[in-house]
């Protein structure tokens, strides 16, 4: 499905307006006149700027005979829904169980669901995520200092 710009603008309007509202809870520096809601607020205006180009170029593509929604011909295949039902699926796994299993157990198996769900063979599956979780991990962890879940690998990590 594919909705049309003009509705998909206004949702972004909708967040970028409550990601800019989160920063007046913010705390402010002591000596400096711009504190940590000063990028969020930059980029919730600059996302504002775009959407409003969207909503503008969704009115004319409706004036011009467009749908507000519209319906993908993948849609009619059911191992595509089945695909994207995977990914969402994957994404609210990461979301419910990072925090008790950790970062590293669901990456590596959402990695390998869906290595295998898109056919890739099970040994290479396996190497890939393991490779990949540890290598983004460790970008993580300890490039970028974010610290990620870690779950029944507390004691270990």
């Amino acid at each position: 499905m594919r909705f049309n710009d003009a509705a998909v603008g206004f949702v972004f309007i909708l967040i970028a307006a409550a990601m800019i509202a989160m920063t007046f809870s913010f705390p402010a520096f002591p000596g400096q006149q711009y504190g940590p809601s000063l990028f969020p607020r930059i980029i919730g205006a600059g996302i504002i700027g775009c959407s409003a180009l969207l909503i503008v170029r969704g009115f004319r593509e409706h004036a011009a005979g467009g749908r507000w929604l519209q319906r993908e011909d993948w849609t009619g295949v059911p191992r595509r829904v089945a695909s994207f039902a995977l990914m969402l699926g994957a994404m609210a796994f990461y979301v419910v169980a990072s925090e008790p299993l950790g970062f590293i157990p669901c990456a590596f198996l959402i990695q390998l669901v869906l290595f295998l769900w898109f056919g890739v063979r099970p040994v290479t599956a396996v190497v890939v995520a393991v490779v990949v979780t540890g290598l983004v991990h460790w970008f993580f962890s300890s490039l970028m200092r974010v610290p990620l879940p870690r779950g029944v690998l507390d004691s270990v990590l």
